[in-house]
């Protein structure tokens, strides 16, 4: 049986927004079906405790799928895409739109709300922090003729009871009204070009209020450019207050909080936790700089903060791994950093290692270390010994006609799965580093031309799984089948809130974890990997929070699952949290 591939009620504000696509028979076979073991049902469930030193980093794609219900077969499914345009989000409309006239693009007199609900719209509260799609349909411009053309664009923003915080993207806003049925905002940018100053005016007329926090209407925006001149687009929106899900409380199917502590450096955006030690990085968020936090977790109901670490003139700590007494961090501005962490509490610079002088993410499979750097490719590392990687290769792929690099990989077997940002999902035979062979792709237009951002791998019924995640606005779990790579199909969605961007991504054994930013901590049973099924979650975001953001990247960045009984989290405003484990 198939369920159709939609959202239950295409964008409607239900909880969870669950995409469940069932599917049968007719999977194809590759050469590898069945090359690596299902793995024992007590993987990543039960807590086994930490394992030893030589059984290799818990995270890093050991074989991990348990005895399924699932019997391979499937449904091969059409990718809609990351977001699904369903429609004007209202009725209202700007007033005689061909008028260029700039002092229009920011009066509440320029949109027809006739068909409007005031009574609705009195009830908004005036405060909160907000995702918006603008959904534009029409440009005008003085040079050509009116252009009918669809397109999505999304952009956080912030109003506060007082008015001293408010903010629409990275400026301010110079009109606002949300008050005796009202509700319209207004705010200005200005871009340096080489040309001088591009100026742009966007204009929200609230129309109707669809549920608490979710509102409809419709907008304009318009740009004075040096060199195009005057534009005018129109069209509508929909904003949601980023709140937790409708009908959703602090947690469900059995987690809880344990314990948390906040850190001064930086913003948080991962985390690894070993000798008893949970290890955070961040960037450099103004006025704090990024860098490393120590936490001692002995008493996980209540971690301490016992050491800070940072470096002048590198802030961009991204991510971080350990292995034996090495500890790894991710630096955009230094590259490879390598700390001793034989006092766990105290970690000691060793060096920089040879490569790049830019790494995003890092991961160790067994004795070798990835280090991805965006727009160039993945260094290969041998780390037998921990301390002093040696730099083995560069694994560089792309196909014709795009450019970019890896954001993240993952290591299954031999095989190295790349979430390459811009490019797509790409599968690469690393057997013999000296002959790294390009297998396949998942390049299908929508995904290609979103940002493929995480995975991770598994085995499940004999065939090899990857579970990818994207990262911007609709951004959701796809389950691909990389049995064989040269014919990889989508067989499985899981979405939340569209207005939401999902972040990393941790396979344990039947449960999938994803640090869903503003949705917090999302864990879905796909033992049935074809019908992800949410069983517990953790809403980490809080919009009262100290120095809380109103972009889209706000919430539940990591998230670890070391086999010790815990989930360690880390929100971009709270810092470490931890959870229980199911």
């Amino acid at each position: 049986m198939t369920t159709s591939p939609h959202p239950l009620g295409p964008w409607r504000c239900i909880p969870l927004m669950l995409l469940l696509l069932s599917a049968c028979d007719d999977a194809s076979s590759g050469d590898d079906a069945g090359s690596l073991p299902d793995s024992g049902s007590d993987a990543g469930v039960a807590d086994s405790g930490p394992p030893p030193e030589d059984a290799g980093p818990p995270d890093a794609g050991t074989p991990d799928a348990g005895p399924p219900p699932w019997d391979g077969t499937y449904t091969a499914l059409e990718d809609l895409g990351d977001w699904i345009d369903s429609g004007r989000h209202d009725t209202c409309q700007f007033v005689t739109p061909e008028d260029l006239d700039p002092q229009l693009c920011e009066r509440i007199a320029s949109f027809d709300l006739s068909s409007c609900s005031s009574e609705q719209l009195s009830g908004v509260e005036n405060q909160g922090i907000f995702q918006i799609n603008v959904r534009q349909e029409m440009t005008y411009s003085a040079t050509r003729p009116p252009t009918a053309s669809v397109t999505n664009s999304f952009v956080g923003f912030r109003l506060s009871a007082d008015g001293t915080q408010d903010a629409y993207s990275s400026g301010p806003l110079i009109a606002r009204v949300t008050e005796g049925g009202t509700f319209f905002l207004a705010a200005r940018s200005s871009t340096r070009s080489p040309w001088g100053n591009i100026v742009r005016t966007t204009a929200l007329a609230g129309c109707h209020v669809l549920s608490p926090g979710v509102i409809t209407g419709c907008y304009v925006s318009c740009t004075d450019n040096p060199t195009s001149g005057f534009t005018k687009s129109v069209g509508t929106f929909k904003t949601e207050r980023m709140s937790w899900a409708p009908g959703e409380s602090e947690s469900s199917g059995g987690l809880s909080l344990v314990g948390e502590a906040s850190t001064t450096v930086g913003l948080p955006v991962d985390v690894y936790v070993a000798k008893e030690h949970a290890y955070v990085v961040s960037l450099s968020k103004a006025p704090l700089v990024g860098g490393l936090s120590v936490f001692d977790v002995k008493d996980r109901t209540t971690p301490t903060l016992v050491k800070t670490v940072t470096i002048p003139g590198d802030g961009a700590w991204n991510g971080v791994w350990a292995k034996g007494d090495a500890l790894y961090v991710a630096s955009d501005s230094s590259g490879l950093v390598v700390f001793d962490i034989t006092d766990p509490a105290h970690p000691v610079f060793v060096r920089h290692a040879e490569g790049p002088d830019a790494v995003h993410t890092v991961f160790v499979e067994g004795a070798r270390l990835f280090a991805n750097s965006s727009g160039t490719g993945t260094y290969v590392y041998d780390i037998t010994s921990p301390l002093a990687p040696v730099l083995l290769q560069l694994i560089t792929w792309a196909p014709e006609g795009y450019t970019g690099g890896p954001h993240d990989i993952f290591v299954h077997g031999n095989r190295l799965y790349i979430s390459n940002a811009g490019t797509g999902f790409h599968i690469m035979d690393i057997s013999d580093l000296d002959d790294v062979r390009h297998l396949g792709d998942y390049l299908q237009p929508d995904f290609a031309d979103a940002y493929a951002h995480h995975n991770a791998v598994g085995t499940f019924a004999g065939r090899t799984l990857a579970f990818a995640g994207g990262e911007y606005t609709g951004t959701h779990v796809r389950v691909l089948d990389v049995t064989d790579p040269t014919n990889v199909p989508l067989i499985g969605t899981f979405r939340m809130r569209p207005h939401t961007s999902m972040h990393n991504l941790l396979l344990r054994g039947n449960l999938l974890y994803v640090a869903w930013y503003h949705e917090g901590l999302r864990v879905l049973d796909v033992s049935y990997p074809t019908r992800p099924r949410q069983i517990a979650h953790f809403n980490t975001y809080r919009e009262t929070d100290p120095r809380r953001g109103h972009n889209i990247f706000e919430g539940a960045f990591g998230v670890r699952v070391p086999g010790d009984g815990f989930v360690y989290l880390v929100d971009s405003s709270r810092g470490l949290i931890i959870v229980n484990a199911l």
